[in-house]
C-alpha cells in the first residue's frame, strides 16, 4: 500500500471529533494511535484494544504523522552534555 492509499484511510470532518484527524469510519484520533505507539504499545496491542481497525489504519496514522512533521516542527529541547 502506498502513501496516498494509506492517507486515504484518514478523514478530517469538522462535525466529527472536533475536526481532528481520525481513522476513516471511526472516531479514533490519529494522535491517540500515535501516542499509544510512542508509549510502547505494539501494533497488535492497538488492534486488540480497537478491534474495528486494521493494521493498515495504524500504518495510515504513522504516515499522517510523518506528513505532519514535514509541515510543522515541535520545539524539542537540545541535549547538552554535562
Amino acid at each position: 500500500m502506498n502513501k496516498n492509499e494509506l492517507l486515504a484511510r484518514i478523514s478530517i470532518d469538522p462535525n466529527v471529533c472536533f475536526g481532528k484527524p481520525c481513522i476513516r469510519g471511526h472516531r479514533i484520533w490519529v494522535s491517540l494511535v500515535l501516542d499509544l505507539l510512542s508509549s510502547g504499545w505494539t501494533v497488535p496491542q492497538v488492534l486488540e484494544q480497537y478491534p474495528g481497525i486494521e493494521e493498515a489504519d495504524v500504518l495510515a496514522c504513522i504516515a499522517y504523522g510523518a506528513e505532519m512533521s514535514r509541515e510543522r516542527y515541535v520545539e524539542v529541547p537540545l541535549e547538552t552534555s554535562a
